[in-house]
């Protein structure tokens, strides 16, 4: 027997501190990393979605930037699980391929003592997630819902991009307009078309301006014009110069639209408990549970195979990742059409996940294997 002392990490189950710092540094920075880079993503597709109905004419370029804040705020939560889940299967699959598990091991600790500062990581995010998930993303999205509808009660004058075809609301007029002002009255070079019974009826002119009448009617006044009046297909139309010629701006009807189920505060959830209230509430508290389950699955999800290869564990990640967060919205759906219970619905999906990452964890310490359960 030696006489020389035991290391005091052989004594304790309890990861050092130095180990818990050294993991929650590399945690951070990864996940710092992996969530810019998701971000950075996320928010380039909805930049060129929001684009491309801005220049269609459904949206002003002015309300480009705040549909995509508000929609930065909705996707946050989800994005915050994720990148936690992917910056602790980084941060300890790289510390297998590096063989500094194996001086984690050799000093006396075993894979459950990596629950400690994961959990430490993961629940911080998990109260973001919890907040963002019951108060700020419905906030958000109804945001975006009510500006969404200001937007659709413009009236055709407001949708006129300059150097695109657009058609009107009623689908009875097409404008063309070359350039605009910086006041948004004033157009040059206009071409309208519109329909008018069985005669199609052009107008271009030179200049134009948007006016208002005393009713609050407005008009688009064009300026050094012509018209020309004809029936499609034939020879003979009519070609009448103007000095001056208005137009009836259409109005666009405001329609009230119901709020959605995602904008509707939890306290509206929780007082009117309906199918469809229950289960977007399942779905606003499932974030935050599963931001933490998967935080503590990467922990055994990370061993790397060396005869299997370096990507293996990140591709069986996202299969069950894949599978986990469908599994959740088919639930969700299920809750909504009275399928299921809404209690079932809530915590039968997340109590499998934590039975399964149980399992894992006795797989990966040999304490539970498939052919001892078969035996």
């Amino acid at each position: 027997m030696s006489n020389y002392p035991r290391s005091p990490a052989l004594k304790s189950k309890k990861p050092p501190r130095i180990f818990t710092r050294s993991a929650l540094r590399e945690f951070s920075a990864t996940g710092v990393v992996v969530f810019v880079v998701v971000l950075s993503i996320t928010l380039v597709t909805q930049v060129i979605r929001l684009l491309d109905q801005a220049a269609s004419g459904t949206i002003p370029v002015e309300g480009v930037a705040a549909l995509l804040g508000f929609r930065a705020l909705s996707y946050l939560a989800p994005l915050l699980g994720g990148t936690g889940f992917v910056a602790i299967l980084l941060s300890l699959s790289r510390a297998y391929r590096d063989s500094e598990m194996v001086i984690w091991f050799s000093s006396g600790l075993s894979l459950t003592a990596w629950v400690r500062p994961v959990l430490m990581f993961s629940l911080p995010i998990a109260f973001v997630v919890a907040l963002l998930s019951l108060f700020l993303s419905p906030w958000a999205i109804a945001k975006s819902e009510e500006l969404r509808q200001i937007l659709n009660t413009r009236d055709d004058a407001s949708i006129v991009s300059p150097g695109t075809f657009q058609e009107s609301r009623r689908a009875d007029r097409v404008f063309f307009v070359e350039s605009v002002s910086r006041d948004k009255q004033q157009v040059e070079n206009i071409f309208v078309q519109s329909m008018e019974k069985d005669t199609v009826a052009v107008m271009v002119a030179r200049t134009g301006r948007v006016e208002t009448a005393q009713n609050g009617d407005r008009f688009l006044v064009m300026t050094n014009g012509a018209r020309f009046d004809g029936p499609p297909g034939s020879a003979e139309y009519k070609i009448m110069h103007f000095d001056r010629y208005a137009v009836r701006i259409q109005q666009a009807e405001a329609r009230p639209a119901s709020p959605s189920t995602k904008s509707r505060p939890t306290a509206e959830l929780l007082a009117n408990r309906t199918p469809e209230n229950l289960a977007e509430l399942g779905r606003r508290l499932g974030q935050p549970i599963s931001a933490v389950l998967l935080a503590l699955l990467a922990i055994p999800l990370a061993q790397v195979n060396p005869r299997a290869g370096r990507s293996l564990n990140l591709v069986m990640a996202i299969l069950i990742y894949m599978i986990y967060t469908n599994t959740l919205n088919v639930a969700q759906v299920w809750v909504a059409f009275q399928r299921i219970d809404p209690a079932i619905g809530l915590w039968g999906v997340h109590g499998a996940m934590l039975v399964f990452i149980a399992a894992f964890f006795y797989r990966r310490l040999s304490v539970f294997s498939l052919g001892r359960f078969r035996a």
